[in-house]
């Protein structure tokens, strides 16, 4: 009997990921597929749940919800600073990526929405916060996480190295 996906188990997939519109967003298409560690938070919880209790060969299509995917876009997410919070960096261009560190330590990525002189209108949410997100999804394998890949909280397939 095969193994079903569960709590702890590490799960293999390929994936294709699209926007309502049917833009690919992200896709594992002719890379190595996807592995994670089914219940420790590695993948959107809308799709984890849509994973649970499928088994290696399963094909699903699965629409994940903002609300459980990257969340809901929060207006209080976009703000206006001074370029000088921008210290080392010369040129500020519309669509870069940053990864800023916030006040309690964690890491954020921060996209820049508009360069108005010395105004930088800034956005902190997730690229994909306010997407509804459409998955297609082949399970490859499913096999028990090792003691140690539950201690580490992630999956060690394809070359993984700490």
């Amino acid at each position: 009997m095969s193994l079903l996906i569960g709590e702890n188990s590490v799960v293999t997939v390929h994936y294709t990921l699209t926007d309502d519109a049917g833009k690919v967003l992200d896709s594992s298409e002719g890379a190595e597929p996807l592995s994670y560690l089914h219940g420790a938070g590695n993948i959107v919880v809308g799709l984890e749940k849509a994973l649970t209790g499928k088994g290696a060969g399963d094909s699903l299509k699965v629409r994940v919800e903002p609300v459980e995917g990257y969340g809901e876009l929060r207006p209080d997410g976009i703000k206006t600073i001074e370029r000088a919070a921008f210290e080392g960096i010369e040129d500020i261009e519309e669509g870069m990526s940053f990864e800023a560190q916030s006040p309690d330590g964690s890491v954020q990525e921060i996209t820049i929405k508009k360069v108005d002189g010395d105004a930088i209108t800034i956005d902190t949410n997730h690229p994909l916060a306010g997407v509804p997100l459409n998955f297609d999804i082949q399970v490859v394998g499913v096999r028990p996480a090792t003691k140690e890949e539950l201690e580490h909280g992630h999956s060690h397939d394809h070359g993984h190295s700490h």
